[in-house]
């Protein structure tokens, strides 16, 4: 039976979509060095989604934006980019194991697995393919938007991008039911 890992980033993000990436693993095709996205370097997950890519039977990405955000709350839009990357894949799975406490409303069995993204390789390899997927979007962001900074902080809430905010006011890509930048609509 095919098995699809798949997990989400960027859900405390100000700006941008919440992107999720969904992959079914090559048993024939190991990657060795799988792990949650967060504890790897950048130079490290560059190297694995390349080779995710690659030696997976089967990987998508789906999304889900800044304005889908705001107008159905962040977990929806974590459980549509989810069902959205599920849906791009080519080969149906025959079970789906989602990282965190919730499993999105789809037509294939599966779990929710809490940490899953640190002790699932299938999760652990969409963690990676999503965490790159969305870093590279920011840094194109930060081509168009030089004084945000976007490539640094990839848009999470650091004092750097508040900063930015206050100084440039919020863009277009922004998530506006997020405190911060709502605030700084009315400031």
């Amino acid at each position: 039976m095919l098995v699809a890992g798949v997990d989400e980033v960027g859900r405390g993000c100000l700006v941008g979509p919440v992107v999720a990436a969904a992959v079914i693993l090559d048993p024939k095709n190991p990657i060795h060095g799988l792990a949650d996205s967060k504890t790897l370097s950048t130079h490290r997950r560059m190297e694995l989604a390349a080779e995710i890519r690659v030696s997976a039977s089967n990987w998508a990405v789906g999304r889900a934006e800044a304005s889908e955000i705001d107008q159905i709350n962040i977990l929806q839009a974590s459980m549509l980019a989810m069902k959205r990357a599920v849906a791009a894949l080519t080969l149906k799975p025959g079970w789906v194991k989602v990282d965190g406490n919730r499993y999105p409303e789809l037509d294939i069995p599966g779990e929710a697995i809490i940490k899953g993204d640190q002790r699932i390789v299938e999760i652990s390899a969409a963690s990676i393919l999503a965490k790159v997927a969305r870093d590279h979007e920011m840094s194109v962001l930060d081509v168009f938007f030089p004084g945000y900074q976007f490539a640094r902080h990839k848009g999470y809430p650091t004092q750097q991008h508040i900063a930015c905010l206050r100084r440039n006011g919020n863009t277009s890509f922004h998530r506006l039911s997020y405190r911060p930048v709502r605030d700084n609509i009315f400031d």
